[in-house]
């Protein structure tokens, strides 16, 4: 876990990362508010920040105000660092949005179990955020978040003159397999086709649950042709898996897939592209299933 420490103190700030380097955290020295501010309003920003009250530039309770207004998406646990001690000091800085308030001279073991506290404050909030964004039986994202996720992917393809392929694919005559089995079965026969999609996949593309035995994936970057090769990937991939009972039965699945890709310099939007992509995939139901069906270029 990464940890700011910002002070204007040179001596105080050294035995600051002696200590937190000691300990098994990666550090991050800023000398003044300003410096503390430019690494914390990055996207990929540390998770605790130590900040001293007094420093050049912003001030620890300035920081503060400021972070909590922006709201980022990933939570700073933030420990105010000074020599105030009267309760009203102590009443500015929380309400300033800090989190924890250690007055100086301080005692390192005191400052090491603080940390501890933030980290596992760090730690459950980001389980809660896994769990509000993942589908509970695959473990894939949910399909809010993937719809999230695609809206950034399609704002970064637009910017950037790049494609990007969305694939929607659909397990085949899946209620067959609820009705002969029962749903305990079809519940392991999606958690293996998750498994197998995802495995087909790039390390940079994503997947989701669209709903019920229907899945969608984002390829950032992939052109048609591209998008079309890994979804025939896909296709042969789960036509050849087997979901192995415990009396050694073997089920099988296969999927229809609908393709469609967003060209370079297209102001295409998700719901356009979804579409598409889901129009392709009708029609390889209708086709007879077990295939990749490419939208309309239109």
């Amino acid at each position: 876990m990464r940890i700011l420490i910002a002070d204007d103190d040179l001596l105080s700030l050294r035995i600051l990362n002696d200590y937190i380097n000691s300990w098994g955290y990666e550090v991050i020295l800023c000398r003044n508010g300003d410096e503390a501010w430019a690494v914390l309003e990055q996207e990929n920003r540390p998770n605790i920040a130590i900040l001293d009250w007094m420093m050049p530039g912003l001030e620890g309770v300035q920081i503060c105000e400021r972070l909590r207004k922006m709201n980022p998406s990933r939570y700073v646990y933030v420990i105010l660092l000074t020599a105030r001690s009267k309760t009203e000091d102590v009443i500015k800085g929380l309400d300033s949005g800090a989190d924890d308030y250690i007055i100086k001279p301080f005692h390192p073991e005191e400052l090491k179990y603080r940390l501890r506290i933030g980290e596992r404050i760090i730690e459950l909030e980001q389980r809660i955020i896994s769990m509000a964004s993942t589908d509970y039986l695959t473990g894939l994202l949910n399909r809010r978040a993937f719809m999230e996720r695609l809206e950034a992917e399609i704002n970064r393809a637009q910017r950037g003159y790049n494609h990007l392929g969305i694939i929607i694919a659909d397990l085949d005559h899946f209620k067959d397999i609820n009705d002969r089995y029962g749903h305990q079965v079809g519940d392991r026969v999606l958690q293996d086709a998750s498994r197998c999609l995802t495995s087909a996949c790039r390390v940079y593309d994503f997947v989701g649950r669209y709903g019920g035995e229907e899945f969608i994936i984002c390829l950032p970057g992939a052109n048609i042709n591209e998008t079309c090769n890994i979804a025939e990937r896909m296709r042969n991939m789960l036509r050849e898996q087997r979901t192995v009972l415990a009396d050694n039965t073997e089920v099988g699945v296969t999927a229809s897939f609908g393709i469609a890709d967003m060209s370079s310099g297209s102001a295409m939007s998700s719901d356009d592209l979804i579409k598409k992509a889901d129009d392709a995939l009708y029609q390889a139901k209708g086709k007879g299933r077990n295939q990749v069906v490419i939208a309309d270029s239109k």
